[in-house]
């Protein structure tokens, strides 16, 4: 039997790995940076694999005759998705965080075994994981010096030549000098020398920079090492460095070439110096060691005042949300007369989306593909719709569309759901979608003390579907950056479980959040209801202590014909109505004609 695409590649891979001694290695979704959402260039397991995902891990073992001999680890938004990308006789499909690469490593690596990894690629907490997990066995995990998925992918992308942009501070309201001054205080404060920032969203927000290195997300590749006295060196190809990037930059911030960092990491030999254990990858680690440097683990300093937006990144964000309101209401007006006649699929929906954005001429990207779900594919909760993949929406169906702009002033992310008519979406469909409302609901009335962490606030989302005995397998909430990445930390709201990042982190205002519960029936249909959040002050007379709540910041039509209006209280109603009255006063001034009078009988009140 003549192989595949991707079996080719995978037996190509084994034979690369005998060449050079190995029994195994690991093929993560990820760069130099912690990325996640990675340039074309790093998009190795998505080569080796065919997956599509944003967040994976592939296991590979040698021996070919091995059971299993790989396997494909993924969470629970890509349970579906991974099988329908990935090969089943090739690879093991696992979920995470059931089991772990130590974990497999552990039950199946061969004994003795040398799996190799690539330490650009993974954090040096991971790297003793599995390091200990092999040593279990007699085996060892084994740094390459280059990575063997490369030495196999010929037609391999070059990184991006993009050159950065200068952010304005009229878009930013803060310079970087200010920014770096935070940072340098920060460091002598704590009686260290200098920090190594990987991040290459932290990078974007100090230095008031952007690019188009990665797909989706408005950065340029690059490392910087900040010191305590207020000088930092940017490691960045020169071919991306215009003469505006120069003088913004000034006289603080020495260029070097990106090539350079490694010997950069090695001239802080006998200094403090600060990393990140979440943002940076273990060869960083590894060669500040080898450098004599004392590391001293400690959280990016630029995350949490990145995360905390300043009143003109949070006017911006407003502005751009509004006009982002407008676009996707007019998307949903159109949606409303063509879906029914039978002809739209994801990929056209996606696109005529795509092209009313494109409309506003501060749109720079898409912040993410576009989720384009209809019927059984809606229930893949980060489904991503191809040409093999791609579905007409039919009459009488459900139909989930996940989508954001990159915007100068701001970030958005927006989920509406929405039927495809003209029947009578049944019972059990309104029934899931109400509850998702409810679930909604509560979290955007929530109202909570000073120091509540997003884990805290996970259940009020779901608890309306808990009573059916129903739960999504997703984050309700993940924070958003500011024309920055569209997954942006250190806030989170979600389970606590499996320790994931950002659970345990305060929740502060200015912090930018989704609310996005939802409900997903395998094979049959999806359903998220998604706006963007702000958490910010509220005041409560004779209150003990700062509390806070949350301004919905997203505006647009919410489907009405799948709600069951029996299910949902006085005070939900009173929600629904309020938030449907502002729709009508944000985006309707904005529109005219058919759209305009959508809009007013979409916002009527329940």
């Amino acid at each position: 039997m003549l192989m595949n695409t991707h079996e080719a590649r995978l037996d190509a891979l084994r034979k690369e790995l005998k060449n050079r001694g190995l029994d195994g290695f690991v093929i993560p979704i990820s760069d130099e940076h912690m990325s996640e959402y990675v340039g074309a260039y790093a998009q190795r397991l998505a080569w080796l694999t065919g997956f599509g995902g944003s967040a994976g891990t592939a296991v590979v073992l040698t021996d070919a005759t091995a059971q299993p001999a790989a396997a494909m680890l993924v969470d629970g938004r890509y349970t579906l998705q991974v099988r329908e990308q990935v090969d089943g006789r090739l690879y093991a499909f696992e979920n995470v965080p059931a089991t772990s690469v130590a974990a497999w490593l552990a039950d199946h690596a061969p004994q003795g075994a040398r799996v190799g990894y690539d330490a650009w690629l993974h954090g040096s907490g991971w790297a003793r994981a599995v390091a200990k997990a092999l040593e279990g066995k007699g085996g060892a995990l084994v740094a390459v010096d280059d990575n063997p998925v490369d030495a196999v992918w010929e037609d391999r992308p070059a990184p991006s030549s993009a050159p950065a942009l200068v952010h304005p501070d009229s878009y930013t309201g803060e310079p970087s000098e200010a920014k770096r001054a935070a940072v340098s205080e920060w460091l002598s404060a704590n009686g260290l020398d200098a920090t190594v920032i990987t991040a290459l969203d932290s990078i974007a927000w100090l230095l008031n920079i952007r690019g188009a290195d990665v797909e989706r997300t408005p950065v340029a590749l690059s490392y910087v090492i900040a010191r305590a006295d207020g000088t930092a060196d940017l490691f960045i190809a020169p071919e991306k460095v215009t003469n505006e990037v120069r003088r913004h930059l000034g006289n603080a911030v020495t260029i070097r070439d990106r090539s350079a960092f490694v010997a950069g990491l090695h001239e802080l030999a006998g200094k403090r110096v600060a990393i990140d254990p979440e943002r940076a990858v273990s060869a960083i680690f590894e060669e500040l060691r080898k450098a004599g440097a004392t590391l001293v683990e400690h959280r990016d300093p630029t995350v949490l005042p990145k995360a905390m937006k300043n009143p003109v990144e949070q006017a911006g964000h407003r502005s751009a949300q509004a006009r982002d309101g407008v676009a996707v209401s007019r998307f949903l007006h159109w949606l409303s007369l063509e879906a029914p006649k039978g002809g739209v699929t994801e990929l056209s929906s996606a696109a005529q989306l795509h092209d009313i954005r494109r409309e506003d001429p501060l749109l720079r990207d898409l912040s993410f593909d576009t989720i384009s779900g209809a019927g059984p594919n809606g229930a893949s909760p980060h489904y991503r719709v191809s040409e093999e993949s791609n579905r007409t929406l039919e009459a009488n169906s459900v139909y989930l569309v996940d989508s954001g702009g990159q915007y100068l002033d701001g970030t958005t992310d927006i989920t509406r759901t929405v039927w495809v008519g003209p029947g009578d979406p049944g019972a059990e469909v309104k029934d899931r979608f109400t509850r998702v409302l409810k679930g909604h609901i509560a979290l955007a009335l929530a109202v909570f003390p000073k120091g509540t962490t997003g884990s805290q606030l996970d259940a009020l989302a779901r608890y309306a579907l808990w009573q059916a005995g129903l739960d999504y397998a997703h984050g309700t909430g993940h924070g958003v950056g500011s024309f920055l990445a569209v997954h942006e930390g250190p806030q989170r709201i979600a389970k606590s479980a499996g320790g994931q990042p950002g659970t345990d982190q305060p929740l502060m205002p200015g912090m930018f959040l989704s609310n996005e519960p939802g409900y997903y029936k395998a094979g049959e249909y999806g359903i998220r209801i998604e706006n963007l959040i702000l958490v910010e002050p509220r005041a409560i007379p004779g209150a003990d202590g700062e509390y806070y709540g949350f301004e919905t910041l997203t505006y647009v039509p919410i489907e009405r014909r799948l709600v069951d209006q029996s299910l949902l209280t006085r005070a939900e109603l009173d929600w629904w109505n309020a938030y449907h009255a502002r729709v009508r006063e944000i985006v309707g001034p904005q529109l005219e004609g058919a759209e305009k009078a959508w809009l007013d009988e979409q916002c009527e009140a329940l």
